[in-house]
């Protein structure tokens, strides 16, 4: 599914990746492990095609995505989602809106939007929510909402960055069996960067470190 092959960049004269490659079967769920600043996020961003490398190629599911430093799949086109650190939701709109919110931009009927946010709502555990704005959630529900907008475009590959990092203990445990739980169910290659060892080591099926 992800093919990432001798994939070499450099920022601010230091070394993040040389001569790179990594391999990830569909449906597996990989989890990256490194101290900050070893380029966690920066792999995540060169899958997705938000960064390019100064030499190496990307193919995403077969297809040839990014060679050298020339993207050949935009970002929009390479069925891959990503949920970030600060889930990055929009308070003004309601949490329906956030999950339909590339739905909107492809100018999708509103009917169709209304069917996909029910059922991403279902599909999450938060049916009813569809109205409420997203500062009147909890931490969970915010980063169920976040899930769902992911999962909302159906894509074939989902790019995590310690999503769960903020929450507590207790709702970090339910959240990662909720995140397995909808890979199983969807079956997405998942790509999940996290600080935390007892999260690490449930949700992945393989294990990355990345060293200095």
């Amino acid at each position: 599914m992800i093919t990432l092959q001798s994939l070499t960049l450099t920022h601010n004269n230091k070394t993040i990746f040389k001569e790179f490659t990594l391999h990830i079967k569909a449906k597996e769920r990989v989890v990256i492990q490194a101290p900050s600043g070893r380029g966690k996020t920066t792999l995540l961003r060169l899958i997705a095609g938000l960064n390019v490398p100064e030499s190496g190629e990307i193919t995403l599911d077969g297809q040839l995505a990014t060679k050298d430093k020339n993207i050949l799949i935009a970002p929009h086109q390479r069925k891959i989602s990503m949920v970030f650190q600060d889930l990055a939701l929009w308070s003004h709109m309601s949490v329906a809106e956030n999950i339909t919110y590339a739905h909107r931009i492809k100018r999708v009927s509103k009917k169709k939007q209304e069917e996909i946010s029910q059922e991403m709502l279902k599909l999450v555990g938060l049916e009813g929510y569809g109205l409420r704005k997203i500062e009147t959630l909890s931490g969970g529900e915010a980063q169920r909402v976040a899930l769902a907008r992911a999962l909302a475009t159906e894509p074939k590959i989902v790019l995590m960055d310690e999503p769960l990092s903020s929450l507590d203990s207790k709702r970090n445990a339910v959240l990662r069996k909720e995140i397995i739980r909808l890979q199983e169910k969807l079956g997405f290659t998942l790509l999940y960067v996290t600080h935390n060892e007892e999260e690490a080591r449930e949700i992945g099926t393989r294990f990355l470190e990345l060293d200095g």
